[in-house]
């Protein structure tokens, strides 16, 4: 009897379940609940701060703090650079790394660690967002929050008692939020010559280490211990006020500091060849430093000559007398269009003597390429007078004092001098009907003027205009008109005023130099820059 109740019973038992099985799929799928309502959908802004964390678990920084930036940009741009940027912080964590592993291994009795393999894998961390700091000093300070957990492939090798086994760091998580300082800002490429980082806040670093393909984290209190290690180290290195200094340039050689000063005294051009199909020329000679972002100086222009004499003394700033040129370049004045290139030439500072005056008299060419053939021709001559006088070590100038303000050439009135005026720019202009800005300057019922730029409402002229004066314009004020010319023929809107300003020039008498940008009255957000420069003779 026992042996048939088990067959029956167990014959019973796989019927019941089979015809169990089959009723409950035909009720699942042919039978649904009536009190199962539709979801209702309700937009964000009704649901409560509960309901919205339940949703969201993690909000990006840049919505919870408005003083960070989104970045989607920066995270496609390290998306796209990862492979790239993969094997640079590799060999940047190598370098860091073996210093450190080197001082620690003999408080452990290790012989050496060495990475077997090392590559962050290939997901990139993201940004979640970015703080930038302005500061008045030479540097840029960014605070961004990144989040990275990655597939890294680290395999670490560790020499001790005759063995060598080997760590294979997985399932790594970081979560930082460093500061990152570029300073100083400097003119060259990549415009700083440093990075610091430091570290605001302990970061968070999680992350299994297998061995033999057992995970050593999973051994009690193996998994604290490393962690706040690696935190308590990190910080130790780290942990602001402390950096990590990154060289990207040379300082000194970024910022040229001024070595010398370079005095050249444009005497007079001979044998000129005219330019224009009347009558003689109206030269002029412009100089002007390689390197040197300043714009170009100005002799005078001496009209219908073909044999001028200037001696007009001029000064430069040098910052690297071995690299360093002067460009001499002479031009034809004309009245309208552009101005006519008579010839050229180029004096490498390095060929100067310092401390002993030199006059050179030089041929002007067409360009500097000596193989074109139209240098053979004769454009005329240009002698000039070069004088390089380098620093002694407490006569260089500070940082900002580098513009020196020459002396008024010969011939100023005693008690006068001459006043310059340079127009660098204008920015956010807007016409009516058409914006081809020029500036008009007015001053003593003289009228100087710039070029128009067509279409364009951030010109830039860098034009210099001249004024001789008996006597300092204390008292005086000088008016700058910003005017727009149709450049189609017409009678309809020809002329139109973008702003204007009136500038006292007696704190140009006291300064020696201003260099200012103006707000122009008459417009809606027009800037004009303009410098000014008082040079007497003494």
């Amino acid at each position: 009897m026992g042996i048939v109740s088990t067959i029956t019973g167990t014959f019973g038992f796989g019927i019941g379940v089979s015809i169990g099985l089959v009723v409950g799929y035909y009720f699942f799928i042919y039978f649904q609940p009536t009190h199962v309502e539709d979801p209702k959908i309700r937009p964000l802004v009704e649901r409560d701060s509960k309901s919205l964390q339940e949703m969201l678990p993690e909000i990006p920084l840049w919505v919870k703090n408005p003083d960070h930036d989104r970045v989607d940009w920066l995270n496609k741009f390290i998306e796209l650079m990862w492979p790239y940027l993969d094997k640079a912080i590799c060999k940047t964590v190598k370098t860091i790394a073996d210093p450190i592993i080197k001082e620690q291994i003999p408080k452990y009795k290790i012989d050496a660690v060495e990475f077997d393999s090392l590559s962050l894998g290939s997901l990139p961390p993201t940004f979640q967002g970015m703080k930038v700091y302005s500061t008045d000093d030479k540097e840029l300070i960014m605070e961004p929050s990144f989040k990275w957990a990655g597939n890294p492939n680290i395999h670490v090798a560790v020499k001790a008692f005759g063995m060598r086994p080997t760590v294979q760091v997985i399932d790594l998580q970081v979560f930082a939020s460093p500061r990152i300082t570029l300073k100083p800002l400097v003119p060259s490429f990549p415009c700083f010559c440093q990075i610091l980082v430091s570290l605001m806040e302990k970061p968070h670093v999680d992350f299994g280490l297998k061995l033999l393909g057992a995970d050593l984290m999973s051994i009690p209190g193996l998994y604290r211990f490393v962690q706040e290690t690696i935190k308590d180290q990190v910080a130790n290195m780290y942990l602001w006020p402390k950096t990590l200094v990154v060289p990207v340039l040379d300082p000194a050689k970024a910022m040229k500091r001024p070595v010398g000063m370079l005095d050249v005294k444009v005497i007079r051009a001979m044998k000129l060849k005219k330019k224009d199909l009347l009558g003689a020329s109206d030269p002029y000679v412009k100089l002007k430093l390689t390197e040197d972002k300043l714009p170009s100086k100005k002799t005078a222009i001496k009209y219908k000559n073909l044999n001028p004499e200037w001696n007009q003394e001029f000064s430069f700033v040098v910052k690297d007398p071995q690299s360093q040129a002067l460009e001499i370049m002479v031009y034809d004045w004309e009245q309208v269009g552009k101005h006519d290139k008579m010839g050229m030439n180029v004096v490498p500072l390095k060929e100067v003597t310092p401390e002993e005056p030199k006059v050179m008299t030089l041929e002007l060419l067409k360009n500097m390429d000596p193989n074109d053939p139209q240098n053979e021709k004769s454009r005329g001559q240009i002698m000039i007078e070069l004088n390089y006088k380098p620093f002694k070590d407490d006569q260089a100038p500070a940082d900002g004092e580098e513009n020196v303000i020459e002396k008024a050439p010969e011939g100023t009135p005693e008690g006068g001098g001459l006043l310059v005026v340079i127009i660098h720019q204008a920015e956010d202009l807007e016409g009516k009907h058409h914006t081809n800005p020029s500036v008009r300057v007015l001053f003593k019922g003289e009228e100087k003027k710039t070029k128009m730029v067509k279409k364009n409402r951030d010109p830039r002229w860098e034009e210099e205009f001249t004024f001789t004066l008996e006597e300092p314009p204390t008292n005086d004020r000088m008016h700058f008109e910003v005017i727009s010319m149709s450049s189609r023929l017409g009678l309809l809107h020809p002329k139109e005023t973008l702003g204007y300003v009136d500038i006292q020039l007696a704190d140009v008498v006291s300064n020696k130099r201003i260099n200012e940008k103006y707000n122009l009255i008459d417009s809606r957000n027009g800037k004009l820059q303009v410098e000014l420069q008082w040079r007497t003779s003494s």
